[in-house]
Order: structure tokens, then sequence, then C-alpha cells
């Protein structure tokens, strides 16, 4: 059995503008919800009726490894999920960046500057693909995503660095990474798991 990590990012109906802002972000809808389980070591996206499915896993208290998961995609999620998603450990790969940068960066950012390829869409994109009823391009759009924040998740443990586009400059800068692939709750020897970056 592998270890009780899911990569996760969901996909919502609507826009900010739709619900009357970014202030407003909790009443997005989720569409779909991709993952990656290091338990079966497979992909799966949840359409929004069958998240009581993945509410079930979460039970098991998996780390939620994500990309600015912890501010949009949580509490979006938690409105379907019956019990506290903060309880759950989680790594929130653009919060670790925040941490020691001071400023966001994007998945875009990280991904070309790391692995060398970028984003299949955009999230408006993702929105199109709903109101159109391009189901399958969705879920596609959503796996694409969550293979890239598996990929950068997994740079980070092994290499401990990762790259992002500098804001400031032309090319890309580095920052060391203090995390490896392992549940907090699972630790051996009580061997810090989750360090942020420094």
């Amino acid at each position: 059995m592998g270890k009780n990590i899911i990569v996760f990012d969901i996909e919502t109906k609507n826009s900010f503008l739709d619900v009357g802002g970014r202030e407003n972000f909790t009443k997005l809808e989720i569409s779909v919800l991709g993952s990656y389980d290091y338990r079966t070591a497979e992909f799966k996206v949840y359409e929004e009726k069958e998240l009581s499915e993945f509410a079930q896993r979460l039970q098991q208290k998996p780390l939620l490894v994500g990309f600015n998961s912890r501010r949009f995609d949580v509490p979006i999620l938690q409105k379907y999920i019956p019990f506290g998603l903060q309880a759950l450990p989680q790594l929130d790969i653009m919060e670790e960046f925040v941490k020691i940068l001071g400023h966001r960066v994007s998945l875009e950012s990280v991904a070309t500057a790391t692995l060398g390829k970028g984003k299949s869409g955009s999230g408006l994109e993702a929105i199109a693909y709903w109101r159109e009823g391009r189901l399958e391009e969705l879920k596609k759009y959503c796996l694409d995503d969550v293979k890239i924040t598996k990929e950068i998740y997994e740079f980070g443990a092994i290499q401990k660095e990762l790259f992002y586009t500098s804001k400031f400059g032309r090319g890309k800068a580095r920052v060391d990474i203090g995390w490896r692939i392992e549940n907090p709750n699972e630790r051996d020897n009580n061997v810090p798991v989750q360090g942020s970056l420094f």
C-alpha cells in the first residue's frame, strides 16, 4: 500500500465575476475534482455528484497536496464535505513559496521554470468547457494540473529545490525545499516532514 497522500485540484462551474467578486469565492461551485492517490497510484476525476466518494477517502486523513489549495480549493470543497477539512494535514505548494518570497507565484511560473513545461490551459477555459458541455476536455485539463502539481511536489522532495520565473527580471530563480513525500501522521522517529522553504 502506498503512502496516505492525495494531490488534488478543483475546477469551478463559474467565475469570480459570476459570484460578485473574488471576496465571494466560496460561492463558487465545483464542476470536477482531479486527484492522484499515492495509496492506489491512480489518477481520478470526480464529478460534483461523486464528491461524497472523495469525502469517504478523506476520512482516512490523507495529506492533501495542492497549489493555492488552502485559500481556494479547500474552502470551496468544504461545502461538499460533512467534516472539517482544516483538521487534515495539508501542503500548499504556493503557500510555501509565499512564506519565503513574500508574494504569490503561479503554477505556470513554477512548472515552466522547474519542469520545462507549462499548463495545458487556464481556469477560464475550464469554465468554458463546463458551460459548453465539453466534459472530457474539462476532466483532461483538471488532471493535467494535478499531474503538474504532483511532479513539482516530487521534484521538490527529491531535489530539495524548486524554480520559478522571477517577477523582477528575466530567467528563473531558485528556492530551497524542506519537505518529503510523506504524510506527517506516518512519520518515523518524529522527523519533520512538511518543512517550509528556507
